[in-house]
């Protein structure tokens, strides 16, 4: 598990923005491979999610292990990971972008938000998409996908380095979902992303209200023409912003 928390400032602050303007920082930044690839919400949420990341690694099913008898088995890896992923965390689930099979239903998911959970991805299938897509909480799967989790995926390991839609995800990093998909952030860089992305946001409003009054984007976006900064100071001041 990171050692960093997250705090209610900086949650507060990444509910604000969006995950485009979480990829531009962290590109800035040299980071290129954040954006989990080939996830979609199952239903678009008025929320965006935030919160750290708890993992789940599911590896190729092999026959001879994965009998449905293992669900007896107390100590089974994707029970586990649904009954002890921090309040407040997101679950992210590696299943190598194999969505021939479930990695979870509706029934573990449901179980997973009213322990409080800020949201669940997973790179792999889903099962009862409709069931998955009422809860309030934020979900991300690769698509809807009948087939249990044992036909194809064996859960083998909880919190340890994934790979998530081909974004690496280490234990405690902040995962930021909104309706065009999910971001991962590297714990340490979460604070500081939080910080730029609130004044980009700004810009970017700056910027959409010019925009619709007749504005051309040359110089104004991004913001190279220095009569253009000196307008967004003004704005800043006359909104609060």
């Amino acid at each position: 598990m990171s050692e960093y928390i997250l705090t209610k400032e900086t949650r507060d602050k990444l509910t604000k923005v969006s995950t485009a303007s979480v990829a531009t920082a962290l590109y800035k930044r040299g980071l290129r491979n954040q954006f989990v690839q080939g996830v979609v919400p199952m239903k678009p949420k008025s929320v965006t999610m935030v919160g750290q990341a708890f993992t789940l690694r599911y590896i190729p099913a092999r026959e001879d292990r994965n009998p449905l008898t293992v669900f007896r088995d107390r100590d089974h890896k994707q029970r586990v990971a649904v009954e002890t992923c921090p309040e407040g965390y997101v679950l992210v689930m590696d299943a190598r972008k194999d969505s021939r099979a479930a990695t979870a239903g509706s029934i573990l998911i449901t179980r997973l938000a009213q322990r409080g959970a800020a949201g669940v991805v997973s790179d792999g299938g889903v099962r009862d998409a409709l069931g998955i897509g009422a809860l309030d909480m934020p979900a991300y799967f690769a698509c809807p996908s009948a087939p249990t989790n044992l036909t194809l995926h064996e859960a083998i390991e909880i919190n340890c380095p994934i790979s998530c839609g081909d974004a690496p995800v280490f234990p405690g990093d902040v995962m930021l979902g909104d309706g065009d998909g999910v971001m991962v952030i590297p714990a340490h860089l979460a604070d500081e992303i939080a910080d730029e992305c609130t004044n980009m946001e700004s810009y970017e409003d700056f910027v959409l209200e010019q925009v619709n009054e007749g504005a051309g984007i040359i110089g104004l976006y991004p913001g190279t023409d220095e009569e253009n900064l000196v307008k967004y100071d003004a704005w800043r001041e006359r909104t609060g912003r």
